[in-house]
């Protein structure tokens, strides 16, 4: 990526990172690169002074010779998530509208570029299981498969994006699902990949293409906005390695460390790395669309 290049096509605009943790992960990774081609480190900050990223919330770094901004907004499903919870904050109630989008959409409409992801959600087990948990209007499903619902979800995103998003002004950019790849169980019940160095070399052992990308395919396929699809469900596949794992966890010693099986984080990716070859194909796609000042 060059550096200097993506900062001059991007002054005086602002981009979004639109999603979950792994979108985070994409927005953190854009952040580093572009401050380190920066020469005045302090002309970089998060505007409400912030320094922790990993809760609700609207964050933006400001870099200010560029007068651009590199912004995140936390919002899981993208569509609207209804929790009510008690005085001491458990959480009584929970409910996902389908047919809504989440409530930080006027901040998409101002927005020059808009990178959107969703899908890792849609697998916790409240989600997968469906039950009393999907609401349409009034009605609240009291049983849904979850990835009928999850098409329904991305239907109402489309949507609105066909009806709200000026295409003439702002370039729209769906960043697909980042697979996993927990072995011998799940994230909580004892998943695991910390002992991976390398990549997947042999292609019999990648996955399937996924049913999330499928649906994600035919719906980006009936919209009219244009969208660029960074479809990088197959190259994350590859990566079995560059996982966080038990290194999100402080251990008094290494024995301790690689003896770790229990909850590992092998969802999200260490930086440098993964995150930053979606950014070097967000740049290059940017330019292929060739939309203002990203024209070559």
């Amino acid at each position: 990526m060059n550096v200097t290049d993506f900062l001059e096509r991007l002054r005086g605009q602002r981009i979004i990172f639109v999603g979950d943790s792994l979108g985070r992960n994409m927005w953190e990774s854009l952040v580093c690169i572009l401050r380190h081609g920066v020469k005045n480190k302090k002309s970089v900050y998060e505007r409400s002074g912030r320094n922790q990223f990993k809760t609700r919330g609207y964050y933006s770094f400001k870099f200010r010779d560029y007068n651009c901004s590199v912004d995140f907004i936390r919002s899981i499903f993208l569509v609207k998530e209804l929790v009510r919870e008690s005085k001491t904050g458990t959480v009584l109630d929970a409910k996902l509208r389908l047919d809504e989008l989440d409530a930080t959409t006027p901040a998409y409409q101002t927005a020059d570029i808009v990178v959107f992801n969703t899908g890792h959600w849609w697998t916790h087990s409240k989600t997968s299981k469906g039950l009393n948990y999907y609401q349409e209007g009034n009605h609240v499903h009291r049983s849904l498969e979850v990835m009928d619902a999850y098409r329904r979800g991305l239907t109402t995103w489309a949507r609105w994006v066909d009806n709200n998003i000026d295409s003439t002004r702002t370039q729209v950019v769906f960043r697909g699902y980042s697979l996993t790849h927990f072995r011998g169980g799940q994230w909580n019940s004892g998943g695991r990949c910390h002992r991976e160095t390398e990549p997947i070399f042999n292609q019999s052992y990648l996955t399937e293409y996924p049913e999330k990308m499928r649906i994600l395919d035919q719906v980006l396929s009936k919209m009219k906005t244009p969208v660029i699809h960074l479809n990088i469900s197959r190259l994350t596949d590859y990566r079995k390695d560059a996982h966080p794992s038990v290194y999100r966890v402080r251990y008094d010693t290494e024995e301790e460390r690689m003896a770790a099986v229990t909850k590992q984080d092998c969802s999200h990716w260490c930086l440098p790395g993964v995150p930053d070859t979606w950014n070097e194909l967000l740049y290059a796609s940017l330019l292929q669309a060739g939309k203002g000042s990203w024209r070559l």
